[in-house]
């Protein structure tokens, strides 16, 4: 009986360690998303876009982050440069041409865990029709109860580089030797919360 006793023990709480390392799924929240990407413009300014998102899954698996994954889609029709005339410049065909391409996707293929809890992130980056690898440097802020849902919430920053002229946006790139024009090379940054919904949602 008391064999019996010690397994069920050991049942439960292999069972409730489990649980506890389960990767946890989370709604990404727009409203406090921002994915922003910066220029060089001439070599005067380095102005700043911000695309924010519609819809978002980040799955974390805190005792395991190469389970973890994010997959999030990015709606042009948000684009805000705080520059009208060049909100619309930018969705014309000769940039992202909104019309035919109205969405930005990425979804990662691996989440690398570099300590201190830094992560890369690999991802399949879909914009203007062309899919890329890229790589994201995420940070994670915080993690726990969000004191204004009391729902399970998770917080990260994250960061990376890229070449637009790979996903078909090569307007006024420069050659090589020439001045600077527009840059290349876009920087990215992001912040972004995510919660567990509540049922029912």
């Amino acid at each position: 009986m008391r064999n019996l006793r010690y397994v069920l023990l050991a049942t439960l709480l292999g069972t409730a360690l489990s649980a506890q390392a389960a990767p946890v799924t989370y709604k990404l929240d727009p409203g406090h998303t921002m994915v922003l990407f910066s220029w060089n413009h001439f070599g005067f300014s380095h102005p700043v876009a911000d695309i924010g998102i519609s819809d978002g899954t980040l799955v974390f698996d805190d005792k395991n982050p190469a389970k973890s994954s994010v997959d999030v889609t990015m709606p042009l029709s948000n684009l805000d440069t705080h520059v009208p005339a060049l909100d619309k410049h930018l969705k014309e065909p000769d940039f992202f041409d909104a019309d035919k391409y109205p969405t930005i996707t990425f979804k990662s293929t691996s989440v690398q865990p570099l300590g201190s809890k830094h992560y890369k992130v690999t991802g399949d980056l879909t914009v203007h029709g062309v899919t890329k690898p890229v790589v994201l440097n995420a940070t994670l802020n915080n993690i726990g109860t969000h004191p204004m849902t009391g729902q399970p919430a998770i917080g990260f920053n994250a960061t990376g580089t890229l070449k637009r002229s790979e996903f078909g946006l090569g307007a006024y790139v420069s050659k090589p030797g020439e001045p600077i024009k527009v840059s290349d090379e876009i920087q990215i940054n992001i912040t972004t919360e995510a919660s567990v919904p509540k049922a029912g949602q």
